[in-house]
Parts: C-alpha cells; sequence; structure tokens
C-alpha cells in the first residue's frame, strides 16, 4: 500500500527540500538524520522522506526524528509503501519529489552524512546556476576505500566537469552530491523508475546535458560518501552503463564526425567497435596500437554472430566469424565480413577513439596541457613508483600533434576500462561542449 506524504499543518514557503529515499537504512539513519538537524542554512527546509518497503527499523528512527527536527523548525513529510518488494531508487526519489514543496531540492543518500555548511553553500550556487546540477566535493568512508575515484570526483578542474562527461563510470558530479532547482528538475525529469540495475542518476545526466543544464561544483567537502557492499550503486551491471555510455557518444559526438580511428586493436577497442551499431561501425577506417604483432595481423574482422577462429584471407586477419549447423566455419567467400585495417599509431589519421583498460594496480594518471606552438601538449605523471611504460612514452608524443579533447569511457576511473576521444581542432564540433576548446 501506498502512503502520501502530506505536511500536518500549512506553513511558510519552503526553499529547499531535503529528498531521501529510505530501505533499510537503520544502521545510518541516526547519523544522517542528525546531519539534517545540524544544517546552518537560515531559510525554510522541509525533509521529504520516502520508505521504499523497509523491513528493518528504518520508521522508528524516522518517527523518532521527526519529532526532534520539527521541534527546531524543519517540516518533515514521510511517505512510503509496504510491498513485498522495493520499487527502487528512481521511483523512490520521485516519489519523496512529488511530495515536497521546496524551490530547491537537496538530494541525500540515507547511508550518507551532510557538513552542517552543505544545504546553504549549494544553495548559494544553485541561486547563481538555476539550470544546472550542483554537486560538491566529498569525504570517504572507510578513508582508504575507492581511493583513485574519490581523488578523481574531487579534483576535476571547473571545465573537465562537462570535458570528462564520457570518461566516467556515472556523472562528473556524483549523484548523492546533487542539488538543483525544482523548475530544473522538472524540466529534466523525472528519473528512471526502472528499479534494480538501472542507472537512474548517470540516464538524467545525461538527459540533463541535452538539454542544455549545466555541471558546478562547490569546491568544499560537504559530504561523507559512505561505500560499502550494500549500495544501490552495486546492482547495476558494468555492462549495463557499457551500454549507456556508447550510445551517448554515438548521440553526441560521433554524428559530427565523417569517420574516425580506434586506437587499440586489443579486447578494449574490439569490444567498443561491436558496440556500436552498423552506421558508426561503417566510420571506423582503421584500428591502431603500438603492438607490433596486433599490427602484424593487418586487419581486424568481425562477424556478429558467436564462435572465433583465425583467418588469414588474402593477408593476416584478425578474424571472428561464426560457424554453419555441423559446427563448420563460415569462409570469407560465403559471407564477406569487414576488413578493418590495423596500423601503427604513426600512420593513422585523427579523429581517434582511444580505448585502453587500466586495472587498480596501474598508475593513475595525471593529464597536464599546455599551448606550445598552436598545439596542446600532454604530459603524463603518476603516484607510483611504476613506470608509465611504453605505451604512456608514445602516446605523450602523439599529442604534440593533436589536441585531446574528448574523454570518453568504459568504468570507474578506479577500476576499469577509459575511452578517450581526440580530435584535431579544426575539426571539432560537438553540441556539449562547443568548438575550440581543450581539457588538461
Amino acid at each position: 500500500m501506498l502512503h502520501s506524504g502530506v505536511p500536518a499543518t500549512p506553513g511558510p514557503r519552503v526553499i529547499v527540500s531535503i529528498i531521501l529515499p529510505v530501505h533499510n537504512a537503520e544502521q545510518w539513519l541516526d547519523e544522517c538524520l542528525q546531519s539534517v538537524l545540524q544544517q546552518d542554512f537560515e531559510g525554510t527546509m522541509e525533509l521529504s522522506i520516502f520508505n521504499d518497503a523497509s523491513k528493518d527499523k528504518s520508521m522508528t528512527i524516522i518517527e523518532k526524528w521527526k519529532v526532534k527536527l520539527e521541534g527546531s523548525g524543519i517540516l518533515v513529510v514521510i511517505g512510503g509503501h509496504d510491498s513485498p518488494s522495493p520499487r527502487g531508487v528512481g521511483y523512490s526519489k520521485n516519489q519523496a519529489i512529488a511530495q515536497s514543496s521546496g524551490s530547491y531540492l537537496c538530494f541525500l543518500d540515507s547511508d550518507d552524512v551532510m557538513m552542517p555548511q552543505r544545504v546553504r553553500l549549494q544553495h548559494e550556487a544553485a541561486v547563481q546556476h538555476p539550470t544546472s546540477i550542483i554537486g560538491c566535493q566529498v569525504r570517504r568512508d572507510p578513508p582508504n576505500s575507492t581511493e583513485r575515484y574519490t581523488r578523481w570526483i574531487n579534483q576535476l578542474a571547473s571545465n573537465q566537469l562537462l570535458t570528462q562527461v564520457f570518461t566516467s563510470h556515472g556523472p562528473t558530479v556524483i549523484m548523492p552530491t546533487w542539488f538543483c532547482s525544482r523548475a530544473w528538475f522538472s524540466h529534466v525529469g523525472p528519473f528512471d523508475e526502472g528499479g534494480q540495475g538501472v542507472p537512474e542518476d548517470l540516464l538524467f545526466f545525461y538527459e540533463n546535458l541535452r538539454k542544455g543544464g549545466g555541471i558546478f561544483r562547490v569546491d568544499h567537502s560537504l559530504l561523507l560518501y559512505r561505500y560499502h557492499l550494500h549500495a544501490a550503486t552495486h546492482s547495476v551491471l558494468e555492462t549495463t552503463i557499457w551500454t549507456h555510455r556508447v550510445h551517448f557518444l554515438e548521440e553526441q559526438a560521433l554524428p559530427r564526425w565523417a569517420s574516425f580511428t580506434i586506437w587499440n586493436a586489443g579486447k578494449q577497442g574490439r569490444r567498443l567497435y561491436r558496440s556500436l551499431t552498423a552506421a558508426s561501425q561503417h566510420k571506423v577506417v582503421a584500428f591502431c596500437d603500438v603492438d607490433e604483432n596486433k599490427i602484424r595481423k593487418g586487419f581486424y574482422c568481425y562477424e556478429d554472430t558467436q564462435g572465433r577462429f583465425w583467418h588469414r584471407p588474402q593477408g593476416p586477419c584478425l578474424h571472428e566469424e561464426s560457424k554453419d549447423s555441423y559446427g563448420q566455419p563460415i569462409s570469407l567467400q560465403e559471407r564477406p565480413k569487414p576488413r578493418i585495417p590495423i596500423l601503427h599509431f604513426r600512420a593513422a589519421q585523427p579523429p581517434f577513439v582511444i580505448c585502453v583498460k587500466l586495472f587498480p594496480q596501474s598508475p593513475w594518471w595525471n593529464w597536464q596541457g599546455d599551448q606550445v606552438h598552436g598545439r596542446a601538449k600532454q604530459t603524463c605523471t603518476s603516484n607510483s613508483s611504476r613506470p608509465l611504460g611504453r605505451w604512456a612514452s608514445l602516446v605523450s608524443g602523439v599529442f604534440l600533434k593533436t589536441h585531446l579533447l574528448l574523454l570518453a569511457s568504459g568504468s570507474w576511473p578506479h577500476l576499469g576500462c577509459s575511452l578517450l576521444l581526440w580530435k584535431e581542432p579544426a575539426h571539432l564540433s560537438c553540441p556539449l561542449l562547443g568548438a575550440g576548446w581543450s581539457c588538461s
């Protein structure tokens, strides 16, 4: 049964509604709600809670805190349902927003803790940026969890909040830190309500960009951002994220390019090629690599069916193709296959889509750009004592010839593969970023 939250008595106009979805959060709720009580914002606040079928003592804790919060002048609206199963984060946030009344929305996860100045500082930013998603820096708990990812979200420069929208596994300002005007949320939203396994934050983030919205981060650590195995984010498969990212890439960047080269003839580059639509695959003029073994194969051939074997028709070819009903390989003569050249990177032409697999033990790269004779010079540094290796030294040389402009993605920056796009500035046209920009 759905229980709609309605304020007990009408009061003054609410400026900020804190949106709090709850599902089995008894372990963290006391700290979370204490942080709401401790906000130093002087305007009118409201806490809108939606209980998504919690089976623990969450509602008992919420009812206890309702008395304390309303005693301090913070309105509390509680809704929820007691169905056998939860309906998901997207649904719960939409319901919490629908039952709230504030002019601005401050999103809070039930396992996180706000710093006292969060609402005040983000409200000030939202007033200045009414069509933007406002984020903030975070402090991770436990402190040593996802160190590289935490460093990435905290240290992105303001321009990189846009230039790296293709790079990350999720938004460049993370969902638990979001703050925006109700009017802008209504223009962009609502959240996708597909339930468990749906990256509702990433989908909303992309829609914000499609509709011309901005991204702004308050450069103060305003949230204790908890990492634990029960977090909803773990229900989203990497393959799901990859699919959404490639679709967004094809929608926002690739239509502006007549052709492009995929850097990496290995597993990640081939994965990208297989993930593209037929129209985008036709734009791939080559793979390029630094690995002589891959280059010697000459071509990559792909067939969108099961079964693999090596085949060298009219020259070496890295070949994936199907077998017939008897288990025998179908020959090239019976079914023509795309043959994509594999080139040495020095022979390849921009624009490039660079696919690189970064494992957790790999060095963490910091790209720093400066203009040298009208070109963007890129250098690699590492916080690891291990050398960056042959790939990095070769690629840094290539950057002398091109601007690194778009960064696209494969997985969390601290875990998986990254997808980079770059193009010479004279040819750049991106609806999200405009022309003539570069990133550092």
